[in-house]
C-alpha cells in the first residue's frame, strides 16, 4: 500500500524543522555505521506529514517503503488489543484468575530459594495472578535475558524465549514448574506475560494464535503484510538485521535473504513474534488514535481503549517506583503502564517534549511507535539493530518532532 505525504504546513508542522530529523539520523547514525537503515513516519490524524527512508535494506539495496521489519515487542499491543476483544465479548474479565484458563498454574508459588542444581523452594502467592497482571506486566513472570535472578536462569536453561522454543502448550507446562519472582500485582517486571495472553487467546478461540490475530486484528484492519511467518513471495522485502558489537558496531544477526521469519515458528509469540511494515503499523496506530475504529471497521470500543491507555500500576505510580526489570522498552521516569502500552503520566519527569496521555512501545530491534491523542500525532520508527537500548534515538526523534509542531 503506497503511503501519500501531505503538506506538513497544512497539518500544523514546520517542514524545515521536520527535515532536520532525517538529516540528524543520517549524520549521527547512518554515516558512522551505527544503524544500517532507518524508516520514519510522522502522521497527524489520518494523514502523513513526513516519510523518510534512509540507508540500505541489504547490501546495495536501498530501503523500500514496503520493507517488512521484525517488530518484536511491537507485537505486544496487537495481542493485547485482541485479548481486550474477549473482555468486550463478556468471555473473560480482567479480574479473572489466570488459572481459570490455565488450570496447570493454579498452584504456582513465589520464589524463596534454590535454583540451578538445587530444587526451588517456594511459598504460596498472596493473591492469584489475574488477567490484568498479564496485560500490565505485574504477573511475577520474567524474561530470561534479564540475567538477574535464579528464575531468569531457569528460563534460559529451558530456552523458553528462543525463536524455535516450545509451542505455547508446552510453554505453559514448563512454566508450571518454575516459581514466580514476586507476588502478582505487587511490582512491574518486563516479561513473557503477553506470550501467555497469546496462549489464552489460542485456548479460548480454539485455533492457533496466528489465525486468531489474523481474524481479529490484521485482516479487519487490512494489515496485509503483518505476519508471524513472512510468506515466501515477500521475503525479498525483508531487510538485514544486526546486533550491536563493541568494535564492529553492527554484526549481522539475521540476513534478510534467509531470515528466520520466513520459517514457521515453533512458538507463536504474542509478545514478540511478528513482522510488519510502516503502512500496516500505521493502520494499527490510526485505529488506536481513532478510538478503536478505522475505515468503518470497529476493532475495539472507545471506552475499552481509554481503559487500556490509562495507568494501571499499583497505586498509580510510575515505573521508577514499581519496576524490577533490568530492561524494557520504556524509560522509567514519568512512565506508567496500561493494558499493553506504556503511557506518559508526568511528561515533565520524562525530560522529553510530549503530552501526558501519549502511549507507546518499541521492539528489541530498535523499532518504536507512539500515539499522542492530545496532539493527534503518530510516530513510527523502524530499523533493525538489537538491543533497542543501544542508542537513544527514539527520545531524540520525539524531541525533534515536537519542536516542529506549530
Amino acid at each position: 500500500m503506497t503511503l501519500s505525504v501531505s503538506d506538513p504546513a497544512d497539518l500544523g508542522f514546520n517542514q524545515t524543522l521536520l527535515e532536520r530529523i532525517p538529516a540528524h539520523i543520517q549524520s549521527k547514525y547512518l554515516e558512522p555505521g551505527r544503524l544500517p537503515h532507518a524508516a520514519l513516519l510522522i502522521g497527524r490524524g489520518h494523514e502523513l506529514a513526513h516519510l523518510s527512508l534512509q540507508g540500505n535494506a541489504r547490501e546495495g539495496q536501498p530501503l523500500r517503503e514496503d520493507a517488512i521489519f521484525r517488530i518484536a515487542s511491537m507485537t505486544k499491543p496487537i495481542t493485547s488489543v485482541a485479548f481486550m476483544q474477549l473482555v468486550e465479548e463478556g468471555r473473560i474479565a480482567l479480574s479473572d484468575p489466570v488459572h481459570r484458563i490455565i488450570p496447570e498454574w493454579k498452584d504456582l508459588g513465589v520464589f524463596v530459594s534454590g535454583g540451578g542444581a538445587q530444587p526451588f523452594v517456594t511459598r504460596p502467592t498472596a493473591q492469584p495472578m489475574r488477567m490484568i497482571d498479564l496485560l500490565r506486566h505485574t504477573s511475577g513472570l520474567t524474561y530470561g535475558f534479564q540475567e538477574r535472578t535464579p528464575i531468569d536462569a531457569a528460563y534460559r536453561a529451558r530456552k523458553l524465549e528462543a525463536f524455535a522454543g516450545p509451542d505455547l502448550e508446552e510453554f505453559i507446562k514448563i512454566l508450571a514448574q518454575i516459581p514466580l519472582q514476586f507476588d502478582p500485582g505487587t511490582a512491574w517486571n518486563y516479561s513473557i506475560s503477553t506470550d501467555i495472553l497469546g496462549a489464552i487467546l489460542q485456548r479460548m478461540d480454539d485455533k492457533p494464535l496466528d489465525e486468531v490475530i489474523a481474524d481479529r486484528i490484521t485482516k479487519p484492519l487490512g494489515m496485509v503484510d503483518t505476519h508471524f511467518q513472512i510468506p515466501e513471495d515477500k521475503l525479498d522485502r525483508v531487510p538485514d538485521c544486526y546486533v550491536f558489537h563493541p568494535t564492529e558496531k553492527m554484526k549481522l544477526y539475521d540476513p534478510g535473504a534467509t531470515t528466520a521469519w520466513g520459517r514457521k515458528p515453533s512458538q507463536l509469540s504474542g509478545g514478540g513474534g511478528m513482522a510488519s511494515t510502516l503502512s500496516d503499523y500505521h493502520r494499527f496506530c490510526r485505529m488506536l488514535l481513532n478510538g478503536g475504529r478505522l475505515d468503518g471497521v470497529r476493532i475495539l470500543g472507545r471506552k475499552t481503549l481509554d481503559l487500556m491507555v490509562a495507568n494501571h500500576l499499583p497505586g498509580g505510580g510510575d515505573l521508577t517506583q514499581h519496576s524490577k526489570a533490568l530492561f524494557s522498552e520504556a524509560e522509567n521516569a514519568g512512565a506508567g503502564f496500561g493494558l499493553g502500552f506504556a503511557t506518559t503520566i508526568d511528561n515533565a519527569a520524562t525530560g522529553v517534549a510530549g503530552s501526558n496521555g501519549d502511549f507507546y512501545w518499541g521492539g528489541m530491534f530498535s523499532t518504536a511507535f507512539f500515539v499522542d491523542p492530545a496532539e493527534d500525532v503518530i510516530m513510527i520508527f523502524m530499523t533493525q539493530l538489537m538491543p533497542s537500548s543501544t542508542y537513544p534515538i527514539r527520545r531524540e526523534i520525539k524531541s525533534m518532532l515536537y519542536a516542529a509542531v506549530e
